[in-house]
């Protein structure tokens, strides 16, 4: 019997570099609603949340957090449709997904993006081919909530044991913490590497080479069930 395992995957920050498009449409929001733009490093810690929690911690004094999101979602719409737009991949990303895919690996998305959001990726990048379940903001309790982990697993029939998150953000690794399971931090995206060490991240991991090594030592540690005969 092979034993399931289960990478579970954040997108922004992680597999996408989004850093771009993100600060950009958060800073035109906020012009838009007569706010000060707000630093990189701020807005770069609360990726990963759900929109409102974002702009709620950005803005926590701003009388309308709902026409702020909202600002935001068309403000980042736009920068999308402008033209020379890239969201690019990080380099070895799709490598990594294809890999797995082919050593049978089961394959989940638990990102704080949209549907819309997600769509909109998987139109630019030939993503979505790989994905075995997807969960997303709009689907129930955002990260660190471990709603969208538990229901990835629940979806496939793994265990905690058997499943692993990989994200950029404080958030996934709580997340994933708040799960039971293993919790692996790439430092390319949002977060960096100490903070991903000090919110309690098994392993972090500075490039995609070192991620499949950390991948396969998961891989080779679940061991299939003793059955009595």
């Amino acid at each position: 019997m092979t034993d399931l395992k289960l990478a579970i995957w954040d997108m922004d920050g992680t597999i996408v570099d989004s850093r771009d498009v993100i600060q950009t449409a958060m800073c035109r929001a906020f012009v838009a609603c007569g706010l000060p733009e707000p630093a990189y490093d701020d807005l770069r810690k609360t990726v990963g949340l759900g929109l409102h929690e974002v702009c709620s911690t950005l803005a926590p004094d701003y009388h309308d957090i709902p026409a702020l999101t909202e600002a935001y979602r068309q403000a980042f719409v736009a920068r999308r449709t402008e033209e020379n737009f890239v969201e690019p991949l990080y380099d070895g990303a799709i490598e990594t997904l294809d890999r797995l895919a082919n050593e049978g690996w089961l394959i989940a998305m638990a990102t704080g993006k949209s549907h819309r959001g997600i769509r909109a990726i998987f139109e630019m990048h030939p993503l979505e081919q790989y994905f075995d379940t997807i969960w997303c903001a709009d689907d129930g309790p955002g990260k660190p909530h471990p709603f969208m982990v538990q229901q990835a697993m629940d979806a496939l029939g793994c265990e905690p044991h058997q499943s692993l998150i990989i994200g950029d953000a404080i958030h996934d690794i709580a997340m994933g913490r708040n799960a039971g399971i293993h919790t692996m931090g790439v430092s390319w995206g949002f977060g960096e590497a100490g903070e991903l060490k000090a919110a309690g991240a098994h392993e972090v991991h500075d490039e995609f080479t070192s991620l499949n090594q950390g991948l396969d030592k998961f891989g080779r540690s679940v061991q299939s069930p003793i059955v009595s005969t």
